[in-house]
Protein backbone atom coordinates (compact mmCIF):
# COMPACT_ATOMS: atom_id res chain seq x y z
CA UNK A 1 0.00 0.00 0.00
CA UNK A 2 1.27 3.19 -0.69
CA UNK A 3 0.79 6.39 1.17
CA UNK A 4 0.21 10.40 0.26
CA UNK A 5 3.86 10.93 1.55
CA UNK A 6 4.86 8.54 -1.32
CA UNK A 7 5.94 5.57 1.65
CA UNK A 8 5.52 2.22 1.53
CA UNK A 9 4.10 -0.25 4.93
CA UNK A 10 7.08 -2.68 5.38
CA UNK A 11 6.03 -6.29 5.47
CA UNK A 12 2.95 -8.45 4.55
CA UNK A 13 0.13 -8.59 6.56
CA UNK A 14 -0.02 -12.32 7.94
CA UNK A 15 -1.73 -13.88 11.05
CA UNK A 16 0.30 -13.92 14.03
CA UNK A 17 0.36 -17.05 16.75
CA UNK A 18 -0.84 -15.38 19.69
CA UNK A 19 1.62 -15.66 22.75
CA UNK A 20 1.00 -17.68 25.14
CA UNK A 21 -0.83 -16.31 28.85
CA UNK A 22 -3.94 -14.57 29.89
CA UNK A 23 -6.72 -14.67 27.05
CA UNK A 24 -6.10 -12.36 24.10
CA UNK A 25 -8.86 -11.33 21.34
CA UNK A 26 -7.91 -9.16 18.55
CA UNK A 27 -8.54 -5.71 18.81
CA UNK A 28 -12.51 -4.98 17.55
CA UNK A 29 -10.80 -2.47 15.20
CA UNK A 30 -7.34 -1.69 14.22
CA UNK A 31 -5.91 1.31 15.78
CA UNK A 32 -6.56 4.21 13.28
CA UNK A 33 -3.61 5.40 11.55
CA UNK A 34 -3.14 8.62 9.21
CA UNK A 35 -0.83 10.75 7.44
CA UNK A 36 1.30 13.09 8.93
CA UNK A 37 1.68 16.74 7.61
CA UNK A 38 4.57 16.90 8.58
CA UNK A 39 6.33 13.99 7.05
CA UNK A 40 4.11 15.00 3.69
CA UNK A 41 6.02 18.16 3.80
CA UNK A 42 9.46 16.69 4.54
CA UNK A 43 8.87 14.23 1.39
CA UNK A 44 8.11 17.51 -1.11
CA UNK A 45 11.22 19.08 0.23
CA UNK A 46 13.16 15.91 -0.39
CA UNK A 47 11.38 15.57 -4.03
CA UNK A 48 12.34 19.41 -4.92
CA UNK A 49 15.83 19.39 -3.60
CA UNK A 50 17.48 17.83 -6.33
CA UNK A 51 21.46 17.08 -5.11
CA UNK A 52 22.09 14.49 -2.80
CA UNK A 53 23.75 17.16 -0.47
CA UNK A 54 20.53 19.32 -0.56
CA UNK A 55 18.67 16.32 0.30
CA UNK A 56 21.51 15.27 2.96
CA UNK A 57 20.13 19.10 4.16
CA UNK A 58 16.78 18.88 4.60
CA UNK A 59 17.10 15.25 5.82
CA UNK A 60 19.51 16.86 8.75
CA UNK A 61 17.26 19.98 9.33
CA UNK A 62 14.28 17.32 10.09
CA UNK A 63 16.17 15.47 12.21
CA UNK A 64 17.66 18.65 14.26
CA UNK A 65 13.98 19.59 14.57
CA UNK A 66 12.78 16.63 16.08
CA UNK A 67 15.36 16.28 18.30
CA UNK A 68 14.43 19.79 19.79
CA UNK A 69 10.79 19.21 19.68
CA UNK A 70 10.92 16.05 20.88
CA UNK A 71 8.76 13.10 19.59
CA UNK A 72 6.55 11.57 19.09
CA UNK A 73 5.37 14.62 16.38
CA UNK A 74 1.68 15.79 17.70
CA UNK A 75 -0.09 17.81 14.94
CA UNK A 76 -3.53 18.96 14.50
CA UNK A 77 -5.89 18.09 12.58
CA UNK A 78 -8.02 19.98 9.82
CA UNK A 79 -11.51 20.43 11.22
CA UNK A 80 -10.47 17.76 13.20
CA UNK A 81 -10.15 19.81 16.44
CA UNK A 82 -10.74 16.53 19.24
CA UNK A 83 -7.96 14.50 17.41
CA UNK A 84 -4.05 14.80 16.81
CA UNK A 85 -1.76 13.20 14.33
CA UNK A 86 0.92 11.71 16.53
CA UNK A 87 3.70 10.77 14.44
CA UNK A 88 6.13 8.44 16.08
CA UNK A 89 9.73 8.07 14.58
CA UNK A 90 13.24 5.94 14.45
CA UNK A 91 16.27 7.48 12.76
CA UNK A 92 17.26 4.23 10.58
CA UNK A 93 20.75 2.96 8.98
CA UNK A 94 21.82 1.46 6.09
CA UNK A 95 21.53 -2.32 7.89
CA UNK A 96 17.63 -1.64 9.08
CA UNK A 97 15.27 -4.01 7.71
CA UNK A 98 11.74 -3.11 9.51
CA UNK A 99 11.01 -1.56 12.48
CA UNK A 100 8.11 -2.57 14.77
CA UNK A 101 6.16 0.37 16.98
CA UNK A 102 4.76 -0.96 20.32
CA UNK A 103 2.40 1.40 21.67
CA UNK A 104 0.92 -0.07 24.67
CA UNK A 105 -2.83 -1.03 23.41
CA UNK A 106 -2.55 0.35 20.16
CA UNK A 107 -0.35 -2.28 19.13
CA UNK A 108 -2.90 -5.86 18.42
CA UNK A 109 -0.10 -8.81 19.14
CA UNK A 110 -2.30 -11.17 17.10
CA UNK A 111 -1.59 -8.53 14.05
CA UNK A 112 2.12 -7.06 14.79
CA UNK A 113 2.77 -6.40 11.14
CA UNK A 114 0.29 -3.68 11.33
CA UNK A 115 2.54 -1.52 13.57
CA UNK A 116 5.37 -1.83 11.71
CA UNK A 117 6.94 1.69 10.69
CA UNK A 118 7.16 2.88 7.51
CA UNK A 119 10.05 4.16 5.17
CA UNK A 120 10.55 7.07 3.47
CA UNK A 121 12.03 5.73 0.89
CA UNK A 122 16.09 7.03 -0.07
CA UNK A 123 16.21 8.01 3.50
CA UNK A 124 16.81 7.13 7.08
CA UNK A 125 13.10 8.06 7.82
CA UNK A 126 10.93 5.45 9.85
CA UNK A 127 7.59 6.31 10.44
CA UNK A 128 4.11 5.67 12.10
CA UNK A 129 0.95 8.01 12.55
CA UNK A 130 -2.02 7.42 14.39
CA UNK A 131 -5.40 9.55 14.83
CA UNK A 132 -5.79 9.53 18.60
CA UNK A 133 -8.43 11.76 20.67
CA UNK A 134 -6.62 14.60 22.28
CA UNK A 135 -6.77 13.73 25.90
CA UNK A 136 -4.52 10.40 24.79
CA UNK A 137 -1.65 8.74 27.46
CA UNK A 138 0.35 6.18 26.72
CA UNK A 139 4.01 4.28 26.80
CA UNK A 140 5.62 2.47 23.78
CA UNK A 141 8.81 0.87 22.65
CA UNK A 142 10.93 0.41 19.73
CA UNK A 143 11.98 -2.64 18.11
CA UNK A 144 14.39 -1.81 14.63
CA UNK A 145 15.14 -5.19 12.67
CA UNK A 146 18.76 -5.07 11.12
CA UNK A 147 18.68 -8.59 10.83
CA UNK A 148 15.96 -9.10 8.07
CA UNK A 149 13.42 -10.99 9.94
CA UNK A 150 10.39 -12.45 8.10
CA UNK A 151 6.84 -10.87 9.17
CA UNK A 152 5.70 -14.32 10.87
CA UNK A 153 9.16 -13.39 12.98
CA UNK A 154 7.90 -10.18 14.55
CA UNK A 155 7.34 -11.76 18.29
CA UNK A 156 11.09 -12.16 18.48
CA UNK A 157 11.70 -8.62 17.09
CA UNK A 158 9.26 -7.50 20.15
CA UNK A 159 11.15 -8.72 22.84
CA UNK A 160 13.63 -6.47 21.67
CA UNK A 161 12.19 -3.12 21.79
CA UNK A 162 13.84 0.00 23.62
CA UNK A 163 13.20 3.33 24.50
CA UNK A 164 12.92 6.20 21.77
CA UNK A 165 15.92 8.03 21.56
CA UNK A 166 14.50 11.35 20.93
CA UNK A 167 11.88 11.38 23.84
CA UNK A 168 13.50 12.57 27.24
CA UNK A 169 10.49 10.91 29.23
CA UNK A 170 11.27 7.64 30.07
CA UNK A 171 9.53 4.86 32.02
CA UNK A 172 10.23 1.42 34.11
CA UNK A 173 8.94 -1.55 32.53
CA UNK A 174 8.11 -4.91 34.69
CA UNK A 175 10.34 -7.27 35.43
CA UNK A 176 13.45 -4.73 34.95
CA UNK A 177 13.05 -4.86 31.49
CA UNK A 178 14.18 -2.25 29.38
CA UNK A 179 12.80 1.47 29.62
CA UNK A 180 9.78 2.48 27.54
CA UNK A 181 8.92 6.20 26.60
CA UNK A 182 5.77 8.16 27.74
CA UNK A 183 3.63 10.41 25.34
CA UNK A 184 0.65 12.41 26.79
CA UNK A 185 -1.41 14.35 24.11
CA UNK A 186 -2.45 18.03 25.57
CA UNK A 187 -5.86 17.46 27.52
CA UNK A 188 -4.51 14.33 29.29
CA UNK A 189 -5.63 14.44 32.61
CA UNK A 190 -3.24 16.35 35.04
CA UNK A 191 -1.21 14.52 37.67
CA UNK A 192 -3.15 15.75 40.62
CA UNK A 193 0.33 16.25 42.66
CA UNK A 194 3.01 18.66 42.87
CA UNK A 195 6.28 17.35 42.73
CA UNK A 196 8.16 17.66 45.95
CA UNK A 197 11.75 17.97 44.57
CA UNK A 198 13.43 21.06 45.00
CA UNK A 199 10.30 22.88 46.55
CA UNK A 200 11.64 22.11 50.12
CA UNK A 201 8.96 19.54 50.75
CA UNK A 202 8.71 17.10 53.46
CA UNK A 203 9.59 13.96 52.39
CA UNK A 204 8.43 10.83 53.10
CA UNK A 205 10.52 7.66 54.08
CA UNK A 206 10.57 4.17 52.35
CA UNK A 207 11.75 1.17 53.76
CA UNK A 208 11.58 -2.53 53.01
CA UNK A 209 11.11 -5.33 55.44
CA UNK A 210 10.83 -9.09 55.92
CA UNK A 211 7.36 -10.35 56.77
CA UNK A 212 6.65 -13.88 57.91
CA UNK A 213 3.50 -15.91 55.99
CA UNK A 214 2.03 -18.52 57.27
CA UNK A 215 -0.43 -18.63 54.60
CA UNK A 216 1.71 -18.08 51.76
CA UNK A 217 4.43 -20.52 53.41
CA UNK A 218 6.89 -18.09 52.92
CA UNK A 219 8.69 -14.66 53.71
CA UNK A 220 7.65 -11.57 51.53
CA UNK A 221 9.32 -8.33 51.44
CA UNK A 222 7.05 -5.28 51.74
CA UNK A 223 7.78 -2.04 51.01
CA UNK A 224 6.56 0.22 53.58
CA UNK A 225 6.15 4.19 52.68
CA UNK A 226 5.79 6.47 56.28
CA UNK A 227 4.35 9.82 55.57
CA UNK A 228 5.94 13.13 55.60
CA UNK A 229 4.19 14.43 58.55
CA UNK A 230 2.75 13.25 61.68
CA UNK A 231 -1.19 11.34 61.38
CA UNK A 232 -3.95 13.33 61.74
CA UNK A 233 -6.16 10.22 62.79
CA UNK A 234 -7.45 8.86 66.14
CA UNK A 235 -4.91 8.37 68.30
CA UNK A 236 -2.36 9.45 66.07
CA UNK A 237 -2.63 7.02 63.46
CA UNK A 238 -2.69 7.51 59.69
CA UNK A 239 -4.61 5.97 57.03
CA UNK A 240 -3.66 2.82 55.55
CA UNK A 241 -2.78 1.38 51.79
CA UNK A 242 -1.88 -1.98 50.96
CA UNK A 243 -0.88 -1.99 47.24
CA UNK A 244 -0.03 -5.00 45.29
CA UNK A 245 3.18 -5.31 43.25
CA UNK A 246 5.21 -2.72 45.04
CA UNK A 247 8.79 -4.08 44.00
CA UNK A 248 7.27 -2.30 40.81
CA UNK A 249 5.57 1.10 42.26
CA UNK A 250 8.48 1.69 44.66
CA UNK A 251 11.51 0.09 43.76
CA UNK A 252 10.93 1.69 39.96
CA UNK A 253 8.23 4.42 39.51
CA UNK A 254 8.86 6.00 42.82
CA UNK A 255 5.82 6.51 43.87
CA UNK A 256 6.92 7.77 47.30
CA UNK A 257 7.69 11.39 45.26
CA UNK A 258 3.80 11.42 44.06
CA UNK A 259 2.82 10.48 47.58
CA UNK A 260 4.92 13.00 49.12
CA UNK A 261 3.08 15.78 46.84
CA UNK A 262 -0.79 14.49 47.55
CA UNK A 263 0.03 14.47 51.01
CA UNK A 264 2.07 18.83 51.03
CA UNK A 265 -1.12 19.39 48.83
CA UNK A 266 -3.74 18.31 51.21
CA UNK A 267 -5.56 16.44 49.22
CA UNK A 268 -4.78 12.81 50.90
CA UNK A 269 -4.57 12.55 54.89
CA UNK A 270 -1.09 11.16 55.94
CA UNK A 271 -1.15 7.74 54.70
CA UNK A 272 1.35 4.51 55.30
CA UNK A 273 1.39 2.43 52.45
CA UNK A 274 1.97 -1.40 52.88
CA UNK A 275 2.98 -2.89 49.05
CA UNK A 276 4.39 -6.93 48.85
CA UNK A 277 6.83 -7.40 46.37
CA UNK A 278 5.24 -9.94 44.07
CA UNK A 279 8.70 -11.86 43.60
CA UNK A 280 8.50 -12.75 40.04
CA UNK A 281 6.12 -13.69 37.72
CA UNK A 282 5.53 -16.95 38.03
CA UNK A 283 4.77 -16.26 41.84
CA UNK A 284 2.82 -13.20 40.86
CA UNK A 285 0.51 -15.51 38.77
CA UNK A 286 0.15 -18.36 41.23
CA UNK A 287 -0.67 -15.65 44.39
CA UNK A 288 -2.61 -13.39 42.90
CA UNK A 289 -6.26 -13.38 41.83
CA UNK A 290 -9.21 -15.02 43.72
CA UNK A 291 -7.03 -16.83 46.13
CA UNK A 292 -7.89 -16.81 49.80
CA UNK A 293 -4.27 -17.66 50.76
CA UNK A 294 -3.06 -14.26 49.40
CA UNK A 295 -6.15 -12.33 50.88
CA UNK A 296 -5.29 -14.16 54.36
CA UNK A 297 -1.90 -12.71 53.97
CA UNK A 298 -2.97 -9.25 53.39
CA UNK A 299 -5.87 -9.57 56.13
CA UNK A 300 -4.62 -11.67 59.07
CA UNK A 301 -1.14 -11.18 59.05
CA UNK A 302 0.14 -8.12 56.72
CA UNK A 303 -2.36 -5.27 58.63
CA UNK A 304 -1.55 -6.76 62.03
CA UNK A 305 1.90 -6.87 61.44
CA UNK A 306 1.78 -3.16 60.71
CA UNK A 307 -1.00 -2.46 63.53
CA UNK A 308 2.26 -3.82 65.82
CA UNK A 309 4.88 -1.82 64.32
CA UNK A 310 4.07 1.69 63.28
CA UNK A 311 0.88 4.19 63.46
CA UNK A 312 -1.37 3.09 61.24
CA UNK A 313 -4.82 2.81 61.82
CA UNK A 314 -6.99 -0.45 62.06
CA UNK A 315 -10.50 1.22 60.83
CA UNK A 316 -11.40 -0.22 57.85
CA UNK A 317 -12.98 2.48 56.80
CA UNK A 318 -9.74 4.45 56.13
CA UNK A 319 -8.45 1.29 54.67
CA UNK A 320 -7.97 1.01 50.89
CA UNK A 321 -7.06 -2.66 49.13
CA UNK A 322 -5.61 -1.46 45.55
CA UNK A 323 -3.78 -3.10 42.63
CA UNK A 324 -3.97 -3.20 38.58
CA UNK A 325 -4.29 -5.87 36.36
CA UNK A 326 -4.26 -9.17 38.15
CA UNK A 327 -3.59 -6.97 41.72
CA UNK A 328 -6.92 -5.10 40.56
CA UNK A 329 -8.26 -8.16 40.73
CA UNK A 330 -7.06 -9.08 43.90
CA UNK A 331 -8.45 -6.38 45.40
CA UNK A 332 -11.78 -7.22 44.32
CA UNK A 333 -11.60 -10.03 46.19
CA UNK A 334 -9.80 -8.84 49.24
CA UNK A 335 -13.12 -6.24 49.50
CA UNK A 336 -15.59 -9.17 49.12
CA UNK A 337 -13.96 -11.66 51.56
CA UNK A 338 -12.33 -9.31 53.92
CA UNK A 339 -14.99 -6.47 54.41
CA UNK A 340 -13.84 -5.82 57.85
CA UNK A 341 -10.47 -4.80 57.06
CA UNK A 342 -10.66 -2.96 54.05
CA UNK A 343 -13.36 -1.28 53.36
CA UNK A 344 -11.65 0.73 50.09
CA UNK A 345 -11.64 -1.03 46.99
CA UNK A 346 -9.23 0.83 44.39
CA UNK A 347 -8.64 -1.93 41.25
CA UNK A 348 -7.44 -0.22 37.72
CA UNK A 349 -7.54 -2.62 34.60
CA UNK A 350 -9.00 -5.75 36.52
CA UNK A 351 -7.97 -8.24 34.71
CA UNK A 352 -11.76 -9.99 34.65
CA UNK A 353 -10.96 -12.87 32.85
CA UNK A 354 -9.86 -14.31 35.98
CA UNK A 355 -11.64 -17.70 37.21
CA UNK A 356 -10.50 -20.22 39.53
CA UNK A 357 -8.55 -22.96 38.09
CA UNK A 358 -11.46 -25.73 36.59
CA UNK A 359 -13.96 -23.16 36.66
CA UNK A 360 -15.72 -23.48 33.34
CA UNK A 361 -15.76 -19.89 31.13
CA UNK A 362 -18.82 -17.88 31.32
CA UNK A 363 -20.11 -14.76 29.63
CA UNK A 364 -20.35 -13.44 33.06
CA UNK A 365 -16.75 -12.74 34.75
CA UNK A 366 -16.15 -14.85 38.08
CA UNK A 367 -15.82 -11.71 40.33
CA UNK A 368 -18.86 -10.07 38.93
CA UNK A 369 -20.81 -12.90 39.41
CA UNK A 370 -19.69 -13.15 43.24
CA UNK A 371 -20.39 -9.14 43.43
CA UNK A 372 -23.79 -9.85 42.52
CA UNK A 373 -24.55 -12.95 44.44
CA UNK A 374 -23.95 -10.46 47.50
CA UNK A 375 -21.54 -7.39 48.16
CA UNK A 376 -20.69 -6.09 51.17
CA UNK A 377 -22.54 -3.42 52.50
CA UNK A 378 -20.90 -0.04 52.58
CA UNK A 379 -17.83 -1.22 50.91
CA UNK A 380 -16.48 1.77 48.52
CA UNK A 381 -15.17 0.60 45.20
CA UNK A 382 -12.89 2.99 42.76
CA UNK A 383 -12.63 0.81 39.77
CA UNK A 384 -11.55 2.27 36.16
CA UNK A 385 -9.89 0.91 33.29
CA UNK A 386 -8.66 2.08 29.40
CA UNK A 387 -10.76 2.70 26.57
CA UNK A 388 -8.40 1.08 24.33
CA UNK A 389 -8.50 -2.48 26.80
CA UNK A 390 -10.62 -4.22 24.64
CA UNK A 391 -10.48 -7.26 26.20
CA UNK A 392 -11.89 -5.94 29.55
CA UNK A 393 -13.52 -2.73 29.30
CA UNK A 394 -17.65 -3.48 29.23
CA UNK A 395 -16.44 -6.33 31.32
CA UNK A 396 -15.21 -3.37 33.84
CA UNK A 397 -18.35 -1.35 32.82
CA UNK A 398 -20.66 -3.66 33.78
CA UNK A 399 -19.46 -4.46 37.18
CA UNK A 400 -19.45 -1.02 38.14
CA UNK A 401 -23.42 -1.13 36.92
CA UNK A 402 -23.52 -4.12 38.43
CA UNK A 403 -22.69 -2.85 41.74
CA UNK A 404 -24.02 0.38 41.52
CA UNK A 405 -27.90 -1.38 40.58
CA UNK A 406 -27.16 -2.68 43.72
CA UNK A 407 -26.71 0.53 45.77
CA UNK A 408 -22.86 0.35 46.18
CA UNK A 409 -20.96 3.27 46.10
CA UNK A 410 -18.56 3.05 43.05
CA UNK A 411 -16.47 5.79 41.45
CA UNK A 412 -14.11 5.68 38.79
CA UNK A 413 -13.44 6.45 35.10
CA UNK A 414 -12.74 4.65 31.60
CA UNK A 415 -9.64 6.77 30.85
CA UNK A 416 -8.05 6.89 27.44
CA UNK A 417 -5.14 4.49 27.22
CA UNK A 418 -4.20 1.18 27.62
CA UNK A 419 -2.79 -1.41 30.28
CA UNK A 420 -0.27 0.82 31.24
CA UNK A 421 1.65 2.32 34.40
CA UNK A 422 2.20 5.71 32.82
CA UNK A 423 -1.95 5.91 33.28
CA UNK A 424 -2.49 3.75 36.50
CA UNK A 425 0.10 6.21 38.31
CA UNK A 426 -2.42 9.43 37.41
CA UNK A 427 -5.69 6.99 38.57
CA UNK A 428 -3.99 5.88 41.69
CA UNK A 429 -3.17 9.10 42.66
CA UNK A 430 -7.35 10.40 41.48
CA UNK A 431 -8.61 7.26 43.19
CA UNK A 432 -6.95 7.78 46.97
CA UNK A 433 -8.53 11.77 46.24
CA UNK A 434 -11.81 10.25 45.50
CA UNK A 435 -11.63 7.68 48.74
CA UNK A 436 -9.91 9.19 51.51
CA UNK A 437 -9.64 12.73 50.41
CA UNK A 438 -10.62 15.32 53.19
CA UNK A 439 -14.61 16.33 52.72
CA UNK A 440 -14.22 14.15 48.73
CA UNK A 441 -17.79 13.26 48.62
CA UNK A 442 -18.67 9.94 47.16
CA UNK A 443 -18.74 10.18 43.43
CA UNK A 444 -16.75 13.47 43.01
CA UNK A 445 -14.33 12.18 40.79
CA UNK A 446 -16.62 10.11 39.33
CA UNK A 447 -16.60 10.56 35.19
CA UNK A 448 -19.34 9.74 33.16
CA UNK A 449 -19.24 6.15 31.19
CA UNK A 450 -17.96 6.86 27.70
CA UNK A 451 -19.45 5.86 24.76
CA UNK A 452 -17.98 2.78 22.67
CA UNK A 453 -17.22 4.83 19.84
CA UNK A 454 -14.74 7.21 22.22
CA UNK A 455 -11.89 4.41 22.01
CA UNK A 456 -11.20 5.20 18.16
Amino acid sequence: MTHADGTTAAGARTALAVPAGPPRTPRPHPAETTDSPRVRRLAAELAGAGKAEARAAVLDGFWDEAKACGTPLVEPLDADPGHRAVTFLWRGDPATRQVLLMVNRLMDRSDLPASLMRHLPGTDVWHLTYRLRGDHRGSYRIAPDTEGRAPDDLGALAATGVGDPLNPRSIATRWHGPPGSVFELPHAPPRPWSHPAGTGAARGTVRRHQVASAALGAEREVWVYEPPVPATGPAGRTDTLVLLDGDMWFGQLHLEDALDGLVADGLIPPLTVLAPHAVDNATRARELGGHPEYVTFLAEELLPWAAGRLPVGTDPARTVVAGQSLGGLTALYAGHTAPDRFGNVLAQSPSMWWRPPGEPAEETPWITRRYAGGAPRGLRLHLETGLHEWGMLEQTRDLRRTLRADGHTVTGTDFNGGHDYACWTVGLAEGLITLLGPGTPPGHRDTAVSPPTATR
